[in-house]
């Protein structure tokens, strides 16, 4: 795991948070803005933790790849 991916993880995991925390304010008080901006945050948090995974296979492909041609 990379510093990199590991980021990615770590800010897809608080905007999925985020996203949640908006969902319920906007469902609480009503406010289909705050659920529609809710909702975009966690896609955007989900979407940010699997580049951090793709970024991760993509490196562990390039270690395999270097080890097999030795």
């Amino acid at each position: 795991m990379t510093d990199s991916s590991n980021r990615d993880r770590a800010e897809g995991m608080f905007d999925q948070g985020k996203g949640n925390v908006k969902q319920g304010v906007g469902d609480l008080t009503d406010n289909e803005q705050m659920q529609g901006e809710g909702q975009m945050d966690e896609l955007k948090g989900k979407g940010e933790q699997a580049w951090g995974d793709l970024k991760d296979a993509a490196g562990d492909l390039k270690d395999d790849l270097g080890q097999k041609s030795r």
